[in-house]
């Protein structure tokens, strides 16, 4: 895929509802369904993840810090980026681990493969079912060891949030699974006839 320096890819038009998502962006129903069979993770799970993540911007950063009462700008409060809002060292583990040494953060192919990483990871290092959008989530945000330690206990907000990508991944299965034979049938006809 050739693209322009310079150029983003612009958030999907309705991200409330993963059929119309996929329906604009047919490449990224590609990506998802190379990530389930790559790392058996449900679709809608890493794409609610994303979505709170990022609202599926490419170039999406945390916040600037700031420094002399808050006039001066100094970095970022954090190394995360791109749709998954991957941090660099969790990003460089993945490259080493899966072998896609090409792989960037703002390119929704490779998020969407990380998060099936991570995800799958996540069930190997603390059992957590790769369905479970609410734990899963609470891994991604306070990391394996984080997630062991319950540090997320501490903080009520975590887990409010982690309940709206469970409702967010219930309400794209549900969606998913009224669209998914067209988005399958449709990828078939473009392959032969695209």
């Amino acid at each position: 895929m050739t693209t322009l320096s310079g150029c983003a890819t612009a958030p999907p038009k309705n991200a409330h509802n993963i059929c119309e998502v996929f329906f604009e962006k047919r490449d990224w129903y590609d990506a998802a369904s190379d990530m389930k069979a790559q790392w058996g993770v449900p679709i809608h799970v890493p794409m609610a993840m994303m979505y709170q993540e990022s609202s599926f911007r490419d170039d999406a950063q945390p916040p600037r810090d700031y420094i002399f009462f808050g006039l001066i700008p100094w970095g970022r409060v954090s190394s995360a980026y791109g749709y998954s809002q991957a941090k660099t060292l969790t990003w460089d583990d993945y490259i080493r681990e899966s072998g896609n040494s090409g792989a960037d953060r703002d390119d929704f192919d490779d998020a969407i493969d990380f998060m099936g990483w991570f995800i799958a990871k996540t069930y190997k290092i603390n059992g957590v079912s790769k369905w479970d959008a609410y734990a899963q989530y609470l891994n991604y945000h306070e990391g394996w060891g984080g997630y062991k330690r319950r540090t997320y206990n501490r903080k009520p907000w975590l887990k409010k949030v982690a309940k709206k990508v469970k409702n967010r991944a219930y309400m794209y299965s549900k969606q998913l699974k009224g669209c998914q034979e067209d988005l399958d049938s449709s990828w078939i006809w473009r392959l032969l006839f695209g």
